[in-house]
């Protein structure tokens, strides 16, 4: 893809993304004030009140300016339509989440099996929808070997779980201002840069370039006002979407293997949390880490915010460095 559609891209969904969110502050800091957990740092009480479900600009930045990239420059727009049932699905999932946490005061959201359960069903349609219109049907492109392997029924799980896994990774790794927006602009970027480079070899269409290069842009938008200190936080509604997003679109772009290297400090994170809990009830109690996820472990360990989150873009951004020489 030309260098100028790109950053064309990238641009509207920026502008999009701060416009919305510049006027959707005012509106949530009246319903949607953020609840701190009472377990929680202490560092991070002064944040109680700062508005929270500000991912729905990000949503309709990347949403529209992908659609509109479709129909303006051409793509698969079915390939758009998967990517986004997830995108929005998941979308929809944290919102009512939130909402029922935030604005509701219902501390506990949706139940577990719930929020859960319709992550199952989305991941299920999106599975079954994009292999139905995929030129490669239910094969895994393998990047360094440049093979396809063909996975069979197996494949439909492998994308369910793809999409679960990331989603869940995604909204683990929210917990510091700026920090999931920031690495996930770096993500959507290694991929938008990737993507033009494999379409070039016909693997690629060009429609997840499109969406990715909108999801960057409006996470860099939502930054503007999310880095430290936060005027606004994402929410489930925002990090959801955006695993739900990221997932999809590396799936449907045939490179989902190199979400693990991207994005592998979303997978640290969730390792994280999988390793603290398991630890704790094997020892009755003992700890791995100071907290979980491991953003907060770096928190307790002395280094400050605006620290922690400047490292994880930093090594955010040499995996990407690293995917891209796969590539």
């Amino acid at each position: 893809m030309e260098t100028g559609k790109l950053i064309a891209i990238i641009a509207a969904a920026f502008v999009i993304a701060v416009i919305i969110t510049k006027f959707e502050i005012p509106v949530l800091r009246e319903k949607a004030g953020q609840n701190i957990r009472e377990e929680g740092l202490k560092s991070h009480y002064s944040k109680a009140g700062t508005p929270s479900m500000g991912g729905i600009s990000i949503i309709v930045a990347a949403c529209v300016v992908s659609l509109l990239a479709t129909i303006i420059f051409g793509g698969k727009i079915l390939h758009t339509v998967a990517i986004l049932i997830v995108f929005l699905g998941f979308g929809v999932v944290g919102f009512i989440d939130d909402y029922l946490k935030v604005i509701k005061k219902q501390n506990e959201g949706l139940k577990a099996k719930q929020k859960f359960g319709l992550q199952v069903i989305i991941a299920v349609i999106f599975a079954v929808l994009y292999t139905a219109v995929s030129d490669y049907g239910t094969q895994v492109y393998i990047p360094i070997a440049d093979v396809f392997v063909n996975f069979g029924f197996f494949y439909y799980i492998f994308i369910v779980f793809a999409v679960l896994a990331m989603t869940n990774a995604v909204n683990l790794t929210d917990g510091l201002d700026g920090l999931a927006s920031g690495v996930t602009a770096l993500v959507s970027l290694f991929f938008a840069i990737a993507g033009s480079m494999f379409a070039a070899n016909n693997y690629v269409d060009s429609t997840e370039i499109y969406f990715f290069a909108a999801l960057c842009g409006g996470c860099l938008g939502f930054l503007v006002f999310n880095k430290n200190p936060a005027k606004v936080f994402m929410g489930d509604t925002g990090s959801l979407a955006l695993g739900g997003g990221l997932a999809a679109a590396a799936i449907v772009m045939k490179l989902e293997l190199l979400l693990l290297i991207a994005g592998l400090l979303y997978v640290i994170e969730a390792l994280s949390v999988v390793m603290q809990v398991s630890y704790f009830k094997l020892t009755h109690g003992k700890r791995i880490f100071k907290m979980a996820p491991i953003h907060h472990h770096f928190e307790m360990c002395g280094f400050s915010e605006r620290q922690v989150v400047v490292s994880f873009w930093l090594f955010t951004l040499i995996c990407c460095i690293i995917a891209l020489f796969m590539v």
